[in-house]
């Protein structure tokens, strides 16, 4: 089982080794296991296994009951969202850092001080 931990800096991947890894080389691990089969499904075709992704996590949350398998659901969401930014040649650790450094894009703030 991998357990993943999103911030701006790291996916902290814990295995039974204990590795880590930052963002990018989680990227990059989607894109030596995946990247030939991604390209070939395109760009949509990614997208709609993602946005499946995301629906699978949603009905997890809803049941409030199994974190293993809640886990594994968020997995899945960033493995997909991994394989999207891949083909689409997007870094998704530049991306995140240059739009959310420490501070809300919206106010500028940390933390956020937004009214909703």
């Amino acid at each position: 089982m991998v357990l993943i931990i999103f911030n701006l800096r790291r996916v902290k991947s814990t295995t039974k080794s204990g590795e880590s890894m930052h963002i990018h080389e989680f990227q990059e691990m989607m894109r030596q296991l995946y990247f030939t089969r991604d390209t070939e499904r395109g760009v949509s075709g990614t997208y709609n296994w993602l946005v499946d992704e995301v629906a699978e996590l949603g009905e997890e949350l809803k049941k409030e009951t199994d974190k293993e398998a809640t886990e594994k659901e968020f997995a899945d969401v960033i493995a997909w969202l991994a394989s999207l930014a891949n083909i689409m040649g997007i870094d998704l650790e530049k991306a995140a850092i240059n739009k959310y450094n420490h501070k809300c894009p919206k106010c500028q703030q940390s933390p956020c001080q937004c009214t909703f």
